[in-house]
Protein backbone atom coordinates (compact mmCIF):
# COMPACT_ATOMS: atom_id res chain seq x y z
CA UNK A 1 0.00 0.00 0.00
CA UNK A 2 1.12 3.83 -0.73
CA UNK A 3 1.78 5.63 2.24
CA UNK A 4 1.91 8.80 0.36
CA UNK A 5 0.11 11.55 2.59
CA UNK A 6 -1.32 12.78 -0.65
CA UNK A 7 -2.78 9.27 -1.92
CA UNK A 8 -4.13 9.07 1.71
CA UNK A 9 -6.24 12.81 1.20
CA UNK A 10 -6.35 11.49 -2.76
CA UNK A 11 -8.74 8.41 -1.36
CA UNK A 12 -10.58 10.69 0.46
CA UNK A 13 -12.00 13.40 -2.45
CA UNK A 14 -15.64 13.91 -2.62
CA UNK A 15 -16.82 11.94 -5.65
CA UNK A 16 -17.99 14.38 -7.59
CA UNK A 17 -14.01 16.31 -8.03
CA UNK A 18 -16.44 19.59 -8.94
CA UNK A 19 -17.52 20.55 -5.67
CA UNK A 20 -15.51 23.28 -3.83
CA UNK A 21 -12.64 22.66 -2.15
CA UNK A 22 -11.63 26.11 -1.40
CA UNK A 23 -13.29 29.65 -1.52
CA UNK A 24 -10.75 32.64 -0.98
CA UNK A 25 -12.34 35.81 0.77
CA UNK A 26 -12.44 37.67 -3.10
CA UNK A 27 -14.92 34.62 -4.06
CA UNK A 28 -12.48 32.92 -6.15
CA UNK A 29 -13.50 28.74 -6.19
CA UNK A 30 -11.20 26.40 -6.71
CA UNK A 31 -12.77 22.73 -7.24
CA UNK A 32 -11.06 19.61 -6.40
CA UNK A 33 -10.54 18.89 -10.00
CA UNK A 34 -8.52 22.12 -9.88
CA UNK A 35 -6.40 20.13 -6.48
CA UNK A 36 -5.58 17.14 -8.61
CA UNK A 37 -4.86 19.07 -11.43
CA UNK A 38 -2.98 22.04 -10.04
CA UNK A 39 -0.80 19.69 -8.05
CA UNK A 40 -0.01 17.42 -10.61
CA UNK A 41 1.30 20.67 -12.67
CA UNK A 42 3.35 21.39 -9.61
CA UNK A 43 4.66 17.66 -9.19
CA UNK A 44 5.47 17.53 -12.87
CA UNK A 45 7.59 20.42 -12.80
CA UNK A 46 9.74 19.73 -9.80
CA UNK A 47 10.07 16.31 -11.01
CA UNK A 48 11.59 17.37 -14.17
CA UNK A 49 14.42 19.28 -12.07
CA UNK A 50 16.11 16.23 -11.68
CA UNK A 51 16.12 16.20 -7.94
CA UNK A 52 18.19 13.89 -5.60
CA UNK A 53 15.58 11.29 -4.09
CA UNK A 54 13.84 12.81 -0.81
CA UNK A 55 14.92 16.51 -1.78
CA UNK A 56 13.75 19.11 0.62
CA UNK A 57 11.67 21.77 -0.96
CA UNK A 58 11.67 25.29 0.75
CA UNK A 59 9.29 27.77 0.57
CA UNK A 60 8.80 30.95 2.01
CA UNK A 61 5.21 32.49 0.65
CA UNK A 62 2.03 34.20 1.38
CA UNK A 63 -0.81 32.46 2.21
CA UNK A 64 -3.19 31.58 -1.05
CA UNK A 65 -4.79 27.85 -2.34
CA UNK A 66 -1.66 27.68 -5.15
CA UNK A 67 0.32 27.86 -1.09
CA UNK A 68 -1.20 24.66 -0.13
CA UNK A 69 -1.31 23.33 -3.93
CA UNK A 70 2.47 23.44 -3.71
CA UNK A 71 2.68 21.84 -0.33
CA UNK A 72 0.53 18.80 -1.48
CA UNK A 73 2.14 18.73 -4.90
CA UNK A 74 5.88 18.56 -2.86
CA UNK A 75 4.43 15.33 -1.00
CA UNK A 76 2.41 13.84 -3.74
CA UNK A 77 6.10 14.18 -5.89
CA UNK A 78 7.76 12.00 -2.80
CA UNK A 79 9.73 14.99 -2.07
CA UNK A 80 10.09 16.79 1.61
CA UNK A 81 8.48 20.37 2.18
CA UNK A 82 9.75 22.57 4.07
CA UNK A 83 7.66 25.50 5.31
CA UNK A 84 9.52 28.99 6.26
CA UNK A 85 7.66 31.73 8.20
CA UNK A 86 6.99 34.96 5.88
CA UNK A 87 8.17 37.19 8.59
CA UNK A 88 11.75 35.56 8.68
CA UNK A 89 14.54 38.09 7.81
CA UNK A 90 18.06 37.44 5.85
CA UNK A 91 19.96 36.30 8.76
CA UNK A 92 17.28 33.73 9.99
CA UNK A 93 16.72 32.05 6.23
CA UNK A 94 20.46 31.99 6.08
CA UNK A 95 20.47 29.71 8.24
CA UNK A 96 17.68 27.48 7.39
CA UNK A 97 18.70 26.91 3.58
CA UNK A 98 22.35 26.19 4.70
CA UNK A 99 21.05 23.64 7.02
CA UNK A 100 18.28 22.52 5.61
CA UNK A 101 20.04 22.48 1.96
CA UNK A 102 17.00 22.34 -0.11
CA UNK A 103 17.31 21.87 -4.03
CA UNK A 104 14.34 23.80 -4.61
CA UNK A 105 13.32 27.48 -2.82
CA UNK A 106 10.30 29.25 -3.36
CA UNK A 107 9.45 32.34 -2.45
CA UNK A 108 7.42 36.09 -2.57
CA UNK A 109 8.84 37.79 -5.79
CA UNK A 110 9.59 40.86 -3.71
CA UNK A 111 12.00 38.68 -2.03
CA UNK A 112 13.49 37.12 -5.08
CA UNK A 113 16.54 39.59 -4.75
CA UNK A 114 18.01 38.39 -1.40
CA UNK A 115 15.97 35.29 -1.14
CA UNK A 116 17.91 34.03 -4.22
CA UNK A 117 21.31 35.32 -3.79
CA UNK A 118 21.28 32.86 0.25
CA UNK A 119 20.26 29.75 -2.07
CA UNK A 120 21.97 29.76 -4.82
CA UNK A 121 24.94 30.56 -2.40
CA UNK A 122 24.43 27.58 -0.49
CA UNK A 123 23.92 25.32 -3.35
CA UNK A 124 20.05 25.45 -4.22
CA UNK A 125 19.63 24.59 -7.69
CA UNK A 126 16.67 26.45 -8.61
CA UNK A 127 14.42 29.40 -6.85
CA UNK A 128 11.04 30.21 -8.11
CA UNK A 129 8.56 32.97 -6.96
CA UNK A 130 4.60 32.34 -6.18
CA UNK A 131 2.92 35.63 -5.29
CA UNK A 132 -0.04 36.03 -3.13
CA UNK A 133 -3.66 35.96 -4.75
CA UNK A 134 -4.59 38.96 -6.93
CA UNK A 135 -7.48 40.13 -8.29
CA UNK A 136 -8.18 36.48 -9.26
CA UNK A 137 -4.60 36.27 -10.61
CA UNK A 138 -1.57 34.26 -8.60
CA UNK A 139 1.77 35.32 -10.16
CA UNK A 140 5.28 34.17 -10.53
CA UNK A 141 7.45 31.93 -11.95
CA UNK A 142 6.59 28.73 -10.71
CA UNK A 143 3.07 28.57 -11.92
CA UNK A 144 4.11 30.22 -15.44
CA UNK A 145 6.90 27.51 -15.51
CA UNK A 146 4.08 24.63 -14.12
CA UNK A 147 1.72 25.51 -16.72
CA UNK A 148 3.01 24.16 -19.72
CA UNK A 149 3.26 20.69 -17.59
CA UNK A 150 0.69 17.78 -17.74
CA UNK A 151 -2.56 17.73 -15.42
CA UNK A 152 -1.73 14.15 -14.84
CA UNK A 153 0.56 12.90 -12.17
CA UNK A 154 1.17 9.10 -10.34
CA UNK A 155 1.35 9.83 -6.86
CA UNK A 156 5.27 8.32 -6.32
CA UNK A 157 4.91 5.58 -3.85
CA UNK A 158 6.22 6.06 -0.54
CA UNK A 159 6.93 3.73 3.21
CA UNK A 160 5.51 5.25 6.48
CA UNK A 161 8.62 6.09 7.90
CA UNK A 162 9.29 8.31 4.79
CA UNK A 163 10.39 11.74 5.82
CA UNK A 164 7.74 14.05 4.42
CA UNK A 165 8.34 17.42 6.16
CA UNK A 166 11.43 19.57 8.53
CA UNK A 167 9.79 21.96 10.65
CA UNK A 168 12.16 24.28 12.51
CA UNK A 169 11.64 25.07 16.28
CA UNK A 170 14.25 26.85 17.82
CA UNK A 171 15.68 25.69 21.25
CA UNK A 172 16.85 27.92 24.24
CA UNK A 173 20.62 27.65 22.83
CA UNK A 174 19.32 30.11 19.86
CA UNK A 175 19.77 27.52 17.07
CA UNK A 176 17.10 26.28 15.41
CA UNK A 177 16.24 22.55 15.39
CA UNK A 178 14.68 20.81 12.49
CA UNK A 179 11.95 18.20 13.46
CA UNK A 180 11.74 15.92 10.87
CA UNK A 181 7.98 14.20 10.38
CA UNK A 182 7.38 10.96 8.89
CA UNK A 183 4.62 10.40 6.49
CA UNK A 184 3.15 7.99 9.24
CA UNK A 185 3.68 10.66 11.94
CA UNK A 186 1.04 13.07 9.87
CA UNK A 187 -1.11 10.37 8.83
CA UNK A 188 -1.46 9.02 12.12
CA UNK A 189 -2.25 12.27 13.53
CA UNK A 190 -5.00 13.28 11.18
CA UNK A 191 -6.64 10.19 10.90
CA UNK A 192 -7.10 10.05 14.96
CA UNK A 193 -7.91 13.75 14.87
CA UNK A 194 -10.70 12.93 12.33
CA UNK A 195 -12.05 10.69 14.19
CA UNK A 196 -11.90 12.11 17.89
CA UNK A 197 -13.30 15.78 16.14
CA UNK A 198 -16.19 14.01 15.07
CA UNK A 199 -15.74 15.82 11.37
CA UNK A 200 -19.03 15.61 9.34
CA UNK A 201 -20.27 15.27 6.17
CA UNK A 202 -21.31 18.79 5.04
CA UNK A 203 -18.71 20.22 7.51
CA UNK A 204 -16.64 23.81 6.03
CA UNK A 205 -13.82 24.91 7.38
CA UNK A 206 -13.35 28.40 8.38
CA UNK A 207 -9.33 28.86 7.89
CA UNK A 208 -7.84 31.99 9.20
CA UNK A 209 -4.30 30.90 9.93
CA UNK A 210 -1.27 30.72 8.31
CA UNK A 211 -0.01 27.96 6.53
CA UNK A 212 4.05 28.01 7.08
CA UNK A 213 2.87 26.70 11.16
CA UNK A 214 2.00 22.92 12.03
CA UNK A 215 -1.14 24.24 13.57
CA UNK A 216 -2.70 25.92 9.78
CA UNK A 217 -1.03 23.07 7.52
CA UNK A 218 -0.78 19.86 9.46
CA UNK A 219 -4.00 20.30 11.99
CA UNK A 220 -6.61 22.60 9.95
CA UNK A 221 -5.45 22.14 6.48
CA UNK A 222 -5.51 18.28 6.75
CA UNK A 223 -8.26 18.15 8.73
CA UNK A 224 -10.56 19.31 5.70
CA UNK A 225 -8.35 17.33 3.37
CA UNK A 226 -8.92 13.79 5.22
CA UNK A 227 -13.05 14.86 5.58
CA UNK A 228 -13.38 15.97 2.07
CA UNK A 229 -14.73 19.30 2.97
CA UNK A 230 -14.54 22.73 1.40
CA UNK A 231 -12.69 25.62 2.87
CA UNK A 232 -13.33 29.01 2.97
CA UNK A 233 -9.61 30.43 2.75
CA UNK A 234 -8.85 33.51 4.48
CA UNK A 235 -5.71 35.61 3.83
CA UNK A 236 -5.23 36.32 7.31
CA UNK A 237 -7.35 36.72 10.55
CA UNK A 238 -9.59 40.06 10.59
CA UNK A 239 -12.65 39.77 13.21
CA UNK A 240 -14.83 41.28 10.73
CA UNK A 241 -13.99 39.04 7.77
CA UNK A 242 -14.52 36.10 10.14
CA UNK A 243 -17.85 36.97 11.40
CA UNK A 244 -18.85 37.30 7.87
CA UNK A 245 -18.15 33.98 7.34
CA UNK A 246 -19.20 32.25 10.29
CA UNK A 247 -22.90 31.75 8.92
CA UNK A 248 -20.95 29.31 5.89
CA UNK A 249 -19.25 27.58 8.32
CA UNK A 250 -19.18 24.81 10.78
CA UNK A 251 -15.40 24.61 11.53
CA UNK A 252 -13.14 27.10 12.95
CA UNK A 253 -9.76 26.63 14.27
CA UNK A 254 -7.77 29.52 16.26
CA UNK A 255 -5.36 30.53 18.61
CA UNK A 256 -6.06 32.54 21.37
CA UNK A 257 -5.49 35.55 20.45
CA UNK A 258 -8.27 34.95 17.65
CA UNK A 259 -10.92 34.29 20.27
CA UNK A 260 -9.96 37.61 22.44
CA UNK A 261 -10.13 40.13 19.29
CA UNK A 262 -13.56 38.39 17.99
CA UNK A 263 -15.02 38.86 22.05
CA UNK A 264 -13.82 42.38 21.71
CA UNK A 265 -15.70 42.97 18.51
CA UNK A 266 -19.08 44.31 19.45
CA UNK A 267 -21.08 42.57 16.00
CA UNK A 268 -20.01 39.27 17.48
CA UNK A 269 -22.76 37.40 19.27
CA UNK A 270 -24.89 34.04 19.49
CA UNK A 271 -26.31 34.63 15.78
CA UNK A 272 -23.27 34.42 13.77
CA UNK A 273 -22.80 31.15 15.33
CA UNK A 274 -25.97 29.11 15.03
CA UNK A 275 -24.42 27.38 11.65
CA UNK A 276 -21.09 26.53 13.93
CA UNK A 277 -20.53 22.77 15.33
CA UNK A 278 -16.87 23.39 16.41
CA UNK A 279 -14.57 25.98 17.52
CA UNK A 280 -10.78 24.77 18.87
CA UNK A 281 -8.18 26.57 20.09
CA UNK A 282 -4.28 25.74 20.13
CA UNK A 283 -0.65 26.75 20.02
CA UNK A 284 -0.97 28.94 23.12
CA UNK A 285 -2.38 28.56 26.39
CA UNK A 286 -6.32 30.01 26.24
CA UNK A 287 -7.36 31.90 29.33
CA UNK A 288 -9.81 30.90 31.41
CA UNK A 289 -11.29 34.34 31.30
CA UNK A 290 -11.68 34.11 27.21
CA UNK A 291 -13.05 29.83 27.71
CA UNK A 292 -16.35 31.12 30.06
CA UNK A 293 -16.83 34.49 28.09
CA UNK A 294 -16.74 32.89 24.39
CA UNK A 295 -19.40 30.27 26.26
CA UNK A 296 -21.56 33.25 27.53
CA UNK A 297 -21.62 34.81 24.50
CA UNK A 298 -21.72 32.18 21.64
CA UNK A 299 -23.41 29.21 23.48
CA UNK A 300 -20.55 27.50 22.00
CA UNK A 301 -17.47 26.01 24.49
CA UNK A 302 -14.23 26.00 23.01
CA UNK A 303 -12.12 22.92 22.37
CA UNK A 304 -8.29 23.27 23.73
CA UNK A 305 -5.79 21.16 22.62
CA UNK A 306 -2.28 20.45 22.76
CA UNK A 307 0.42 19.38 20.61
CA UNK A 308 3.94 20.55 19.28
CA UNK A 309 5.77 20.91 16.17
CA UNK A 310 7.83 17.88 17.21
CA UNK A 311 4.93 15.66 18.02
CA UNK A 312 1.65 17.20 15.74
CA UNK A 313 -1.63 16.59 18.80
CA UNK A 314 -1.01 15.03 21.42
CA UNK A 315 -3.99 15.53 23.49
CA UNK A 316 -7.37 17.31 23.51
CA UNK A 317 -10.45 17.86 25.35
CA UNK A 318 -13.35 16.03 24.08
CA UNK A 319 -15.55 16.64 21.39
CA UNK A 320 -18.44 14.87 23.74
CA UNK A 321 -18.02 15.42 27.09
CA UNK A 322 -16.65 17.98 29.66
CA UNK A 323 -14.06 20.20 28.46
CA UNK A 324 -12.52 22.12 31.06
CA UNK A 325 -11.11 25.45 30.72
CA UNK A 326 -7.20 25.72 31.72
CA UNK A 327 -6.93 22.58 30.71
CA UNK A 328 -6.07 20.87 27.43
CA UNK A 329 -7.42 17.44 27.89
CA UNK A 330 -7.02 13.97 27.42
CA UNK A 331 -4.17 12.32 25.47
CA UNK A 332 -5.30 11.21 22.21
CA UNK A 333 -6.00 7.23 21.52
CA UNK A 334 -2.53 5.62 21.24
CA UNK A 335 -0.34 8.79 22.46
CA UNK A 336 1.17 8.23 25.78
CA UNK A 337 1.73 11.27 28.05
CA UNK A 338 3.40 10.73 31.22
CA UNK A 339 4.57 13.59 34.62
CA UNK A 340 7.83 12.93 35.87
CA UNK A 341 10.00 14.57 38.46
CA UNK A 342 13.71 15.67 38.24
CA UNK A 343 14.79 12.01 40.09
CA UNK A 344 12.79 10.40 37.20
CA UNK A 345 9.95 9.34 39.08
CA UNK A 346 5.86 9.08 37.62
CA UNK A 347 4.30 12.32 39.36
CA UNK A 348 1.05 11.94 40.84
CA UNK A 349 -2.64 13.97 39.74
CA UNK A 350 -1.75 17.46 40.97
CA UNK A 351 1.84 17.31 40.68
CA UNK A 352 3.55 19.52 38.61
CA UNK A 353 6.38 17.64 36.87
CA UNK A 354 7.92 17.50 33.29
CA UNK A 355 5.20 16.58 30.29
CA UNK A 356 6.58 13.71 28.35
CA UNK A 357 5.47 11.98 25.14
CA UNK A 358 5.22 8.60 23.43
CA UNK A 359 2.97 7.59 20.12
CA UNK A 360 2.92 7.13 16.88
CA UNK A 361 2.80 11.06 15.97
CA UNK A 362 6.44 11.99 17.58
CA UNK A 363 9.11 12.79 15.02
CA UNK A 364 11.49 10.48 14.04
CA UNK A 365 14.39 13.19 15.12
CA UNK A 366 16.20 16.40 14.63
CA UNK A 367 17.32 16.87 11.07
CA UNK A 368 21.73 16.62 10.95
CA UNK A 369 21.51 17.00 14.84
CA UNK A 370 21.74 12.82 16.24
CA UNK A 371 23.40 13.95 19.78
CA UNK A 372 20.70 16.42 19.76
CA UNK A 373 17.60 13.87 19.42
CA UNK A 374 19.15 11.32 21.74
CA UNK A 375 19.41 13.72 24.16
CA UNK A 376 15.58 14.70 24.04
CA UNK A 377 14.43 10.90 24.40
CA UNK A 378 14.27 8.86 27.07
CA UNK A 379 15.55 5.61 27.47
CA UNK A 380 12.17 3.83 26.89
CA UNK A 381 11.45 6.20 24.49
CA UNK A 382 9.84 9.13 25.43
CA UNK A 383 9.96 12.59 23.94
CA UNK A 384 11.10 15.13 26.64
CA UNK A 385 8.60 17.95 25.67
CA UNK A 386 10.03 20.79 28.00
CA UNK A 387 7.10 21.76 28.85
CA UNK A 388 5.63 21.12 32.74
CA UNK A 389 2.24 20.18 34.04
CA UNK A 390 0.03 17.99 35.65
CA UNK A 391 -2.62 15.92 35.66
CA UNK A 392 -6.08 16.36 37.57
CA UNK A 393 -7.86 13.53 39.08
CA UNK A 394 -10.00 13.39 35.81
CA UNK A 395 -7.15 12.56 33.57
CA UNK A 396 -7.07 15.87 32.08
CA UNK A 397 -3.90 17.75 31.42
CA UNK A 398 -2.53 21.38 32.62
CA UNK A 399 0.16 23.30 30.82
CA UNK A 400 1.81 25.15 33.80
CA UNK A 401 4.87 26.22 32.48
CA UNK A 402 7.69 25.61 30.05
CA UNK A 403 11.18 24.84 31.51
CA UNK A 404 12.74 25.80 28.39
CA UNK A 405 11.83 29.31 28.95
CA UNK A 406 9.74 29.30 25.66
CA UNK A 407 7.44 32.10 24.77
CA UNK A 408 4.26 31.89 22.98
CA UNK A 409 3.00 35.21 21.58
CA UNK A 410 -0.20 35.27 18.98
CA UNK A 411 0.30 31.38 18.67
CA UNK A 412 4.08 31.79 17.50
CA UNK A 413 6.87 30.36 19.28
CA UNK A 414 9.66 32.60 20.62
CA UNK A 415 12.68 31.82 21.93
CA UNK A 416 14.67 34.00 24.62
CA UNK A 417 17.93 33.37 23.63
CA UNK A 418 17.77 34.30 20.01
CA UNK A 419 16.63 37.66 20.85
CA UNK A 420 18.81 38.46 23.40
CA UNK A 421 21.81 37.73 21.22
CA UNK A 422 20.38 40.41 19.20
CA UNK A 423 19.86 42.52 21.69
CA UNK A 424 23.40 42.20 23.38
CA UNK A 425 25.21 43.25 20.03
CA UNK A 426 23.88 46.32 20.26
CA UNK A 427 26.03 49.20 20.74
CA UNK A 428 26.27 50.58 25.07
CA UNK A 429 24.63 46.85 25.92
CA UNK A 430 26.03 44.67 28.36
CA UNK A 431 23.74 41.80 28.69
CA UNK A 432 19.90 41.28 28.44
CA UNK A 433 17.55 38.80 29.03
CA UNK A 434 13.98 37.99 27.53
CA UNK A 435 10.83 37.35 29.16
CA UNK A 436 6.78 36.28 28.27
CA UNK A 437 4.96 38.85 30.31
CA UNK A 438 0.68 37.41 30.46
CA UNK A 439 -0.93 39.81 27.46
CA UNK A 440 -4.79 39.49 27.29
CA UNK A 441 -4.13 39.62 23.36
CA UNK A 442 -1.04 37.68 22.63
CA UNK A 443 -0.89 35.02 25.23
CA UNK A 444 2.31 36.68 25.96
CA UNK A 445 3.96 39.86 25.13
CA UNK A 446 8.05 39.31 24.37
CA UNK A 447 9.56 41.98 27.29
CA UNK A 448 13.34 42.67 27.20
CA UNK A 449 15.24 43.70 30.26
CA UNK A 450 18.45 45.30 29.50
CA UNK A 451 21.55 46.38 31.74
CA UNK A 452 23.62 48.89 29.68
CA UNK A 453 27.60 49.58 29.82
CA UNK A 454 28.61 52.76 32.12
CA UNK A 455 27.68 56.27 31.18
CA UNK A 456 25.72 54.40 27.69
CA UNK A 457 22.60 54.93 27.02
CA UNK A 458 19.76 53.57 24.74
CA UNK A 459 16.52 54.11 24.08
CA UNK A 460 13.38 51.68 24.07
CA UNK A 461 12.58 53.25 20.47
CA UNK A 462 16.04 52.62 19.04
CA UNK A 463 16.10 48.88 20.55
CA UNK A 464 12.69 47.57 19.34
CA UNK A 465 13.42 49.54 15.75
CA UNK A 466 16.40 48.12 15.29
CA UNK A 467 15.32 44.62 16.21
CA UNK A 468 12.13 45.25 13.48
CA UNK A 469 15.16 45.08 10.78
CA UNK A 470 16.90 41.92 12.45
CA UNK A 471 14.05 39.60 13.52
CA UNK A 472 10.41 38.77 12.65
CA UNK A 473 8.53 41.24 14.22
CA UNK A 474 6.84 38.48 16.69
CA UNK A 475 9.96 38.12 18.57
CA UNK A 476 10.32 41.93 18.72
CA UNK A 477 9.71 42.99 22.50
CA UNK A 478 6.25 45.10 22.69
CA UNK A 479 8.28 46.71 25.98
CA UNK A 480 11.74 47.16 27.18
CA UNK A 481 13.41 47.58 30.65
CA UNK A 482 16.10 49.13 31.62
CA UNK A 483 18.01 48.07 34.90
CA UNK A 484 20.87 48.33 36.42
CA UNK A 485 21.75 44.90 36.91
CA UNK A 486 19.75 41.35 36.46
CA UNK A 487 19.05 38.98 39.58
CA UNK A 488 21.16 35.85 40.04
CA UNK A 489 21.30 32.66 42.01
CA UNK A 490 24.13 31.78 43.87
CA UNK A 491 25.38 30.09 40.55
CA UNK A 492 24.90 32.68 38.49
CA UNK A 493 22.14 31.96 36.87
CA UNK A 494 20.15 35.14 35.48
CA UNK A 495 16.48 34.43 37.89
CA UNK A 496 13.17 35.14 34.88
CA UNK A 497 11.10 34.36 37.58
CA UNK A 498 11.85 37.17 38.90
CA UNK A 499 11.97 39.52 36.37
CA UNK A 500 8.66 38.22 35.45
CA UNK A 501 7.20 38.70 38.99
CA UNK A 502 8.56 42.43 39.14
CA UNK A 503 7.36 43.25 35.48
CA UNK A 504 3.86 41.97 35.62
CA UNK A 505 3.55 43.51 38.81
CA UNK A 506 4.04 46.78 37.14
Amino acid sequence: MNANLYHLFQSRFPADLDDCWCETEDQHYYSWRDLERGTAKIANLLSSCDLPAGSCIAAQVEKSPEALMLYLATIRAGFVYLPLNTAYRANEMDYFINDAAPAVVVCSPQNFGWVSQLAFKAGTAHVFTLDELRSGKNSGSLLSRAAAQSDTFKTIQKNPDDLAAILYTSGTTGRSKGAMLTQHNLASNIQTLHTYWQWQKGDVLLHALPLFHIHGLFVAAHGALMNGSKMIFLSKFDSTAVIQQLARSSVFMGVPTYYVRLLSDPHFNRECCTKMRLFISGSAPLLSETFHQFTVRTGHTILERYGMSETAMLTSNPYQGVRKAGTVGLPLPDVSVRITNQAGDICKNEEIGDIQVKGPTVFSGYWNMPEKTAEEFTADGYFKTGDVGCFDTDGYLSIVGRSKDLIISGGYNVYPKEIESEIDTLPGVMESAVIGLPHADFGEAVTAVVVMKKDEMLSEEVVINTLKNRIANYKVPKQVYFVAELPRNTMGKVQKNILRKTYTQE
